[in-house]
């Protein structure tokens, strides 16, 4: 609210219920920037923020949809005003039948409204959300006002966590180890690439998570090399490595972890010089981030490093060095992702990048060499939090990554 302009309300909108067909929704999700401001995680709520309202009940007011006796009973208990009040710490609380008449009486008292556009810097949403319907009801109710967006000040503000978010997805991050030591002493060749996803799943759920932050990658042998491979459909094989990038969701906030793991205990000597390679690079690039460094730059060092390690894996010569495109360094033909983004109410969270670096972004790293003329491609990574005393802080740092370790619990 201290960044809105004067004479201005923002509105945030919850996500729609998705439908499958017939009667069939999907689980709801909470839109996140509602959720950040409110923490209301329930369908059909509107926040509204309005600093200089001549009113001060308006200025902070959250609706939701007025709960019965019925919808108790089909649906379970929704937000009575009270419990919004509890949740919000909003004190002025409206059944969402009253929107419409409160919200025309607050836009006659300001001059512009800020609407909640998705500006994510990997956005492709193909569907109409309720966001947008909203905005194209409103421009249309009122025309004079002035349009701003809130997804500037939003992504700076989620951009920095409070410690209460990195003590979240520090429990998210533990709660993924337990379940990747599950799968540890699990794996053997012979096994599904589904089953281990159920391992997965399995310590998630029991241990209070909401489950997967994202759609798991479960992936043997070759699969590896489709960088997001999500069939987890085919058997493991001996002499096989698995690639599993996978983590936990709790209280909404994501986990995201890649290791990889010899299904049958041991690496081969050439599955462990690469993934000794990788494993440098990452904890090289690790040390990048801190306060100051730019997104960008710190990608061009990330691939110098590669490029250092993919000669000495044979990978790439000084000729494919020296006439590498510039736009598609020759290292891409091994490493054709990026090596970090944001990370904490959505996987991919949201975050400048143009912005140096500051201490309160949590940013994974993950760096991986794929070759599918070897039939494997290793990618390790780990979430951490920028701060203002030197090195990152790991919430990762007791999931096993070294290779030694890895075989040493899958054989004990």
């Amino acid at each position: 609210m201290a960044q809105m302009q004067p004479s201005s309300l923002a509105i945030f909108n919850s996500n729609d219920v998705f439908t499958t067909g017939a009667d069939s929704t999907l689980p709801f999700s909470q839109n996140r920037d509602l959720f950040y401001l409110s923490g209301a995680d329930q369908e059909h709520t509107i926040l509204l923020l309005f600093p200089e309202c001549p009113d001060p009940a308006h200025r902070e007011v959250l609706f939701v949809t007025e709960t019965n006796a019925h919808i108790a009973v089909w649906e379970g208990e929704k937000l009575t005003k009270e419990k919004a009040r509890e949740v919000s710490g909003i004190k002025t609380i409206y059944w969402l039948s009253d929107f419409d008449k409160k919200f025309f009486e607050m836009m006659t008292q300001c001059d512009s409204i800020y609407f909640n556009t998705n500006e994510h810097y990997r956005q492709a949403v193909e569907i109409e959300t309720r966001e947008d319907r909203f905005i194209k009801k409103t421009k249309t109710q009122f025309p004079a006002h002035n349009y701003a967006k809130s997804a500037p000040i939003l992504q700076r503000l989620r951009a920095v966590k409070d410690q209460i978010e990195i003590d979240l997805m520090q429990i998210a991050c533990d709660i993924t180890n337990v379940a990747f030591r599950r799968v540890l002493n699990f794996i053997e060749p012979g096994v599904m690439e589904y089953e281990v996803e159920a391992e997965f799943l399995h310590e998630f759920i029991r241990r209070r998570s909401d489950g997967f932050a994202y759609t798991p990658i479960i992936a043997s042998g070759t699969n590896a090399n489709v960088l997001h491979y999500i069939e987890n459909n085919q058997e493991c094989k001996s002499g096989e490595l698995m690639l599993i990038d996978a983590g936990a969701q709790y209280a909404n906030y994501s986990s995201d972890m890649s290791r990889t793991i010899p299904i049958n205990g041991r690496f081969t000597e050439r599955q462990k010089q690469v993934y000794n390679a990788v494993l440098t690079v990452k904890n090289e690039a690790s040390k990048m981030l801190v306060p100051g460094t730019l997104w960008k730059e710190y990608h061009v060092e990330v691939g110098n490093i590669m490029t250092r390690e993919l000669l000495e894996l044979g990978l790439l010569d000084k000729a494919d060095v020296q006439q590498e495109d510039p736009n598609w360094p020759a290292y891409k033909k091994y490493f054709m992702h990026g090596t970090s983004h944001h990370i904490g109410l959505d996987t991919h969270d949201y975050g400048i990048l143009w912005e140096p670096m500051q201490a309160g972004n949590v940013f994974t790293v993950e760096p991986g060499i794929y070759i599918p003329e070897e039939g494997f491609g290793v990618r390790l990574e780990d979430d951490l939090v920028i701060n203002n005393s030197g090195a990152p802080f790991n919430l990762m740092r007791d999931i096993p990554i070294e290779a030694e370790e890895i075989e040493e619990i899958m054989n004990s």
